[in-house]
């Protein structure tokens, strides 16, 4: 494994595509998958739009917030979002160009800027994802107003309404961690391959680290978990030649134990696979809340220079 590899895996992301690490071990090939960042469109900067927009941030969601008042479409209220635009609803999602990739959220003040979005919206390409707020009563009456202008019923059936999962939600927060629970749901409802290895998600700090250091490093991919594990098979993390790792597997003496064993590959140009095991008496001695196994695949990652900093 070398610098250009994960170097080709930051440009095709950048390029909003997905790319993949495939490896063959003992015979099996494992796919992992890195998905971009989704873009996340808010439209409406309220009181639900601002945990939303945290919560879906740490969900690996690029969030844009778009609200037609300066006061509620501003950066200080939504620091986490990747974009804040201020502008009427019809001209904001013209000007996004909605992808077949995004997920839209209509959380607008009222009945009317809800039609207006939904309105712009079907008139170009579906979004993977497209939840509108409300109760049962308005949310029937706003899309049988739609079906008469004669939208396409099977666009119209698409629409999560009432938004979220059903979790008895009442606050604000509630409200989005049932939208986010939602949002996830259909995410890996969405991305479904059978060959890829479960986590999916991108640590774009640690493949800058594999991509560009030239320092001896190496890379830990878990293959396959048993039981009660931190992470699920398809967590990576990096580790440099002082020990200080990139990501994480889980934590822990185990991940402690892997770091360890990378620092002997370094510079050899070889891999090997770890059996990390949680069920032992060790384990339990330690006092791991987590009681299963893990194969774990460790890979020395070469660069230009390939020796180790004195």
């Amino acid at each position: 494994m070398n610098n250009q590899e994960f170097q080709s895996i930051l440009v095709q992301l950048e390029r909003g595509e997905t790319p993949q690490l495939t490896k063959t071990v003992e015979g099996r090939t494992y796919t992992r998958v890195f998905l971009p960042d989704t873009r996340l469109i808010l439209l409406g900067g309220g009181h639900i739009a601002q945990p939303l927009c945290a919560m879906a941030s740490m969900l690996d969601f690029a969030v844009t917030v778009v609200d037609d008042r300066i006061s509620f479409a501003n950066s200080e209220r939504f620091p986490q979002a990747a974009q804040v635009i201020c502008n009427s609803f019809a001209a904001a999602i013209s000007d996004l160009n909605i992808r077949a990739t995004d997920y839209v959220c209509v959380i607008t003040r009222g009945h009317r800027w809800d039609g207006e979005c939904l309105r712009q919206i079907l008139r170009g390409p579906l979004p993977s994802y497209l939840g509108m707020i409300g109760s049962k009563r308005r949310v029937e009456g706003l899309l049988s107003l739609l079906s008469e202008e004669g939208f396409d019923l099977n666009h119209l059936s698409r629409i999560h309404a009432p938004i979220g999962l059903a979790i008895n939600a009442q606050t604000p927060a509630e409200i989005a961690v049932s939208i986010c629970a939602q949002l996830v749901a259909h995410r890996r409802k969405d991305f479904q391959k059978e060959t890829a290895l479960a986590q999916t998600n991108t640590d774009y700090a640690m493949l800058r680290f594999l991509a560009e250091s030239t320092q001896p490093k190496a890379c830990a991919l878990v293959l396959s978990s048993t039981g009660s594990t931190p992470v699920k098979p398809g967590a990576m993390m990096a580790i440099d030649y002082l020990g200080i790792g990139y990501g994480t597997i889980g934590g822990g003496c185990s991940e402690a134990a892997v770091m360890a064993r990378a620092r002997k590959i370094m510079g050899t140009g070889k891999s090997c696979v770890v059996e990390i095991d949680m069920t032992n008496e060790v384990a339990e001695s330690e006092g791991m809340v987590c009681g299963g196994t893990m194969r774990v695949l460790l890979e020395d990652v070469t660069n230009d220079c390939g020796e180790i900093p004195c």
